[in-house]
């Protein structure tokens, strides 16, 4: 079965925004491309047992496997090594893509403390969003008993629009709930 959200970019979406935009051709109309979860843990190489942790809470949350980043250079300041340990991350595409979307805009979002809704200002000039959630407990795949620190996750959204406006409007029929 296909994700809901998908369906919906099918049948009325794609069509929309081809009218206001006066697309002359149905491959020019922006699309999803992927959405990226990332948490970064500067303890990473320090704790193993929270870095186990925030790849089983990625895994929870996404459906899919989270993959450990690991450090480029050095960082003496830091105490940090050539190939540590730094954080997380998961790359979804496709059907996982769209259905993370959805539960991040009808069930994750609307539980975060005082939300007043996602910046708009959040895009950078090649038609991507990006942003951060401050407390991974937000999303009800999470044990809230489990967890033993709370930690924020910066989520992108990259489509294949190629400018903000486009973007913004590919993510407004989306829902996506943008402040005023």
């Amino acid at each position: 079965m296909a994700a809901r959200l998908r369906e919906e970019y099918e049948k009325n979406i794609k069509k929309k925004l081809m009218d206001n935009f006066k697309f002359t051709s149905i491959m020019q109309v922006p699309k999803l491309e992927k959405i990226v979860l990332n948490v970064g843990m500067g303890d990473g190489h320090a704790n193993p047992n929270g870095m186990k942790a925030v790849v089983e809470e990625l895994t929870n949350i996404t459906g899919q496997r989270a993959v450990k980043t690991l450090s480029k250079k050095s960082i003496a300041n830091f105490k940090i090594r050539d190939g540590m340990d730094v954080g997380a991350r998961v790359t979804l595409r496709g059907d996982r893509m769209y259905e993370f979307l959805d539960r991040l805009i009808n069930v994750a979002l609307p539980r975060v403390r005082d939300f007043k809704g996602l910046s708009p200002k959040s895009f950078d000039n090649f038609g991507n969003y990006n942003f951060s959630v401050m407390e991974q407990i937000i999303f009800p795949e999470i044990d809230f008993d489990k967890v033993e620190k709370i930690h924020g996750i910066n989520i992108t959204i990259v489509t294949t629009a190629k400018k903000k406006e486009v973007a913004k409007a590919l993510l407004d029929e989306f829902k996506m709930p943008f402040r005023s």
